[in-house]
């Protein structure tokens, strides 16, 4: 690893006037380190997807998988925008050029909700798995967890390479753990997988629908989200025409098998439907084994969550001060925001991300699994939108990685993609576009009025060659 985390020889000084970039100081195992982090496996089992037994019961493996083989279609559109426009501003940037400033402007937004969201939404789980040493509040803990991430990630992106792959280490063991002790402990047969069996309220034993497997896709896009993160760290890869490719299809493939294998292993190890449904993997763990185990199991999880906050952190601040490069706010906002520290991080826009994040602890969960989930499907649509367009004028000739089967992969995406956001809760579709609706008054307010000084999204030079 030490090979792609050297830093960058010979950098020419930036002028005073021109617009701040990262520097180039990670190749593909650095920067899949990070990804994978922020995918965070392990917190996403054993977080995430106790709420999908709860709901989906022996049906959960089926539609992560299903959610997994979608997120290959999405894989090949960032790959492929990624490499035609490698910037720290990840989706936007893509959209915005290929799509038009609106629509990479309600991008923004939409990642602006994931991003602020989903690390509350890990962080939170940390105090159940503390439980074997100590009984801690859910809502402070998290809030605890953010401000921690909150610091690590003011740090220079070496060190937090070395520190998330050593947590990340310790969260594939614990998932390896997991899918052994499930797998040999089977109760049922692999047919179990497919039987679409959910436990009942009442006790009685109810039948999974293809409806509820379709609104369960929305959660089950967001299990392997991070991949995309390979995007936000695109002008902090080197040869990234080359390696965001790799690193995005690395990552997406290593947190597939590092999530899909223990969720089928505790579907088939789970006494009964009651306790699968009722998603206490700890507690299934220490049936499995001992509680030296189960408490093992447990730190692994609360450091990889602790690990998912700080990637997270890192991502979002990039996001931020991306924003704030391309002019998307007041002057003065602009400025603070892109302010870069002595480790070369932007240090205000990591403290705008991490302290609303630990704000958010106290905000009730099944409101942000869902708005989460609508903003992650609605980006994911958009982005395949951009790749739609990847092919015309002089971006049809721009070396970069292209995926196969274009255009019918980004039109298969969107129009799938169109379809799980109609199922989706009322309620979370109306905290959504909400939300949209004020960024696009925004929008036809402050920004289009002064379109030749504001949101002017840009390319760091070096990755335009």
């Amino acid at each position: 690893m030490t090979d792609t985390l050297r830093p960058v020889e010979n950098a020419a000084p930036q002028a005073p006037d021109s617009p701040q970039k990262l520097k180039r100081s990670i190749g593909v195992v650095g920067g899949t380190l990070l990804t994978l982090s922020c995918v965070t496996p392990a917190s996403t089992l054993f977080v995430v997807v106790p709420d999908l037994f709860g709901s989906l019961g022996t049906a959960t493996a089926l539609t992560i998988a299903i959610g997994s083989l979608l997120c290959i279609a999405v894989a090949f559109c960032y790959s492929e925008l990624g490499t035609l426009i490698p910037s720290a501003g990840g989706e936007y940037a893509m959209v915005s050029t290929m799509a038009g400033r609106l629509a990479g402007w309600l991008v923004f937004v939409l990642s602006l909700l994931v991003v602020m969201i989903v690390p509350p939404v890990i962080a939170m789980g940390t105090a159940d798995y503390l439980l074997p040493i100590v009984h801690l509040d859910p809502a402070m803990t998290g809030a605890g967890v953010m401000l921690l991430a909150t610091l690590a990630g003011l740090l220079d992106l070496r060190a937090n390479a070395w520190i998330t792959g050593i947590f990340l280490v310790l969260e594939v063991v614990a998932a390896g753990v997991v899918a052994l002790l499930g797998f040999t402990h089977g109760h049922r047969g692999f047919g179990s997988l497919t039987s679409m069996r959910v436990a009942g309220a009442d006790g009685h034993t109810d039948s999974v629908t293809a409806m509820l497997v379709v609104s369960g896709l929305a959660i089950a896009l967001f299990v392997t989200q991070g991949f995309s993160t390979a995007v936000y760290l695109s002008e902090e890869l080197e040869h990234p025409r080359r390696n965001v490719a790799r690193t995005v299809l690395a990552t997406l493939a290593i947190s597939t098998v590092v999530i899909l294998v223990p969720v089928a292993a505790i579907t088939l190890g789970a006494s009964d439907l009651e306790e699968l449904t009722g998603g206490d993997i700890s507690s299934m763990v220490t049936a499995w084994s001992d509680s030296a185990v189960g408490t093992f199991v447990s730190l692994c999880v609360a450091l990889a969550i602790i690990n998912a906050g700080i990637v997270m952190v890192i991502q979002n601040s990039r996001v931020l001060f991306a924003s704030a490069r391309d002019k998307a706010w007041p002057e003065p906002v602009n400025n603070v925001f892109a302010e870069l520290g002595r480790f070369g991080s932007p240090w205000v826009a990591t403290l705008a991300v991490g302290v609303p994040g630990a704000l958010l602890c106290f905000v009730n969960l099944d409101t942000l699994y869902g708005v989460t989930g609508v903003s992650v499907t609605g980006m994911y649509l958009l982005v395949a939108v951009a790749a739609l367009l990847a092919r015309r004028g002089h971006h049809k000739h721009t070396p970069a990685w292209r995926m196969p089967l274009w255009p019918a992969m980004p039109v298969l995406l969107i129009a799938v993609l169109g379809y799980i956001l109609s199922r989706q809760e009322t309620s979370y579709l109306l905290w959504t576009g909400g939300i949209t609706a004020v960024a696009t008054l925004y929008w036809a307010c402050y920004l289009r009025p002064r379109r030749d000084t504001r949101w002017l999204v840009s390319i760091p030079e070096d990755a335009q060659a």
